[in-house]
Formats: structure tokens, sequence, C-alpha cells
């Protein structure tokens, strides 16, 4: 069903693409937008090992949440920064791509742990952390996209 890297020789194994994906602090959510036009935005996730799932957050309406109402398919794509070979001008790039299905988190301890787990991917500040959760979880909503087929490798930009 999904497609094969066509260049065998650049393709991530698994658990560099895990890596990447539980390194990187963003990366852009692609659904099927209105008039099924593709829809991608740049947001946070955080990858849960324990279940595989990536994990997001953010308002409970608007038109990326009107669009995974409508319609459960995405994918995920993140990045690193690159490195240059000695003496190469181009970037080394590796990225990751997720294909799966949405779905929303309705059990309000994990989405507490889960958006506990977000916050510690940009700061320790455990008390700044506890007053953002308490001053915008109510109003938080929690979905996750669940991997049916990861995919990564890395390309020069040359």
């Amino acid at each position: 069903m999904f497609r094969e890297v066509a260049r065998k020789r650049q393709q991530l194994p698994q658990e560099e693409c895990i890596q990447i994906l539980k390194e990187q602090l963003r990366g852009v959510l692609s659904v099927l937008g209105d008039d099924d036009y593709p829809y991608g935005m740049p947001i946070n996730h955080y990858y849960c090992e324990e279940d595989g799932k990536l994990y997001f957050h953010g308002g409970g309406k608007g038109h990326k949440i009107d669009a995974m109402r409508r319609h459960d398919k995405a994918s995920f794509c993140v990045y690193d920064e690159g490195f240059r070979k000695e003496g190469e001008w181009a970037l080394n790039i590796r990225s990751v791509i997720v294909f799966g299905r949405i779905e929303f988190v309705e059990d309000r301890e994990t989405m507490l742990r889960i958006v506990t787990e977000l916050c510690r991917k940009f700061t320790d500040d455990e008390e700044y952390i506890r007053r953002e959760i308490e001053g915008h979880a109510a109003r938080t909503l929690m979905f996750a996209l669940v991997p049916e087929h990861i995919t990564g490798k890395i390309v020069n930009e040359a």
C-alpha cells in the first residue's frame, strides 16, 4: 500500500527514524483540508515510546480540527538541521515521514501525561509546566497520529 524509498542507499533504518521523531521539536502535519486541498501546518509533537504514537495538541476548533474529523488520514514530516561533510558546502539532511490515522485523546489522565512530556521537550522548568497546564489544559485538545508506515532517508541537497 505504501511506496518504498526509490533510492535504497538513502533509506534510514527504523531505529534512526524513531530517534529523529523523538529529538526534533516540530514538523509539518498534513491533512486533507477544505475542498480536498492538502493542508499542512507546522506543529510541535511528542513521540511516545510506550505506544508508538505521535501526539499533538491545539485548540478545540479550526481548519485542522475540522479536516481531521472529516478525514482521519494524515502524514507528518520532520527533518533535522543537517550536517556538512568536511570540505563540502551542501547539507546532508535526514527526514522522516509518518503516514497514519488521527485519533482524538479523550482520557484526561493520558492528555495531562502527554502534554507534560511535550512541554519537557522545550523546558525543564517544572513550575512553568505546571502553570501552563493548569491555565490551558481545560481548553486543550489532544490528538495522536497512529503510524501505519514510517519511512526516512538522508538526502544531500547538492
